[in-house]
């Protein structure tokens, strides 16, 4: 059933056989303001497969995807990559410029998507980088930065312009341990204001380990999409 609320829905999306990564089983799934998901999945490959899903970037056999109301497949190229500007993603393999310099990588999706003036994303790009431990925008290319650093300019880049849903590929690591406050605020303000979210895991022990409320607990395995209980 279509809600027309929702942010984010999932109904019976069945992706074709060659999306390898994703089971096989239609996907059902639906995300109103303000909530948030943690899928677990041990394959990382299979979180990217399913935020490309959730991204209209899948073709489906059957079911459909809708983001804001919109069917994906019914939208032309256009329209559908400014739909795409309201969501802020931390990828899996980083999908980094490495011929830019990082504030280049963070800015330019905002830049392409909106009519902002560069100032005014420069500005709001560095301010979130002093939230998140950086002591303003970096400047040097991706592959000059830390681990660290690097985690928190993606965290930058998915949270610039406040998107309507996240897509948080990446759990931090032990030896980040330090971004998780700062990460945890802006997801949660991000949340309160109407977002939604899907965070992506291969272990809720961190997040049991900070209690943030999650509105769903799922498990994305070759049975589907399926809800699991913690306690």
């Amino acid at each position: 059933m279509r809600d027309a609320e929702a942010v984010l829905q999932l109904v019976s999306a069945l992706p074709f056989f060659e999306a390898g990564a994703l089971p096989h089983v239609p996907l059902d799934l639906c995300l109103g303001r303000g909530d948030c998901a943690l899928v677990e999945t041990p394959d990382p490959a299979r979180a990217t497969a399913f935020a490309d899903l959730c991204s209209g970037m899948t073709a489906l056999r059957g079911g459909e995807v809708r983001f804001m109301g919109y069917d994906w497949t019914t939208l032309d190229g256009e329209r559908a990559a400014a739909l795409r500007g309201l969501i802020g993603r931390i990828h899996q393999r980083g999908a980094w410029i490495d011929t830019l310099g990082t504030h280049v990588n963070i800015m330019l999706p905002r830049l392409h998507h909106t009519r902002d003036p560069e100032p005014l994303v420069a500005r709001a790009a560095t301010e979130l980088a002093r939230q998140l431990g950086l002591p303003g925008l970096p400047l040097a290319r991706p592959d000059r930065l830390s681990e660290g650093d690097l985690m928190r300019a993606a965290c930058v880049r998915a949270f610039l312009g406040e998107p309507r849903l996240l897509l948080l590929e990446t759990t931090i690591s032990p030896d980040q341990a330090g971004l998780a406050a700062p990460l945890l605020a802006l997801l949660s303000r991000a949340l309160d204001r109407g977002a939604a979210a899907i965070c992506f895991t291969r272990d809720g022990s961190f997040w049991q380990a900070q209690s943030f409320p999650v509105s769903h607990r799922l498990s994305l395995s070759d049975n589907g999409l399926n809800p699991v209980l913690r306690v």
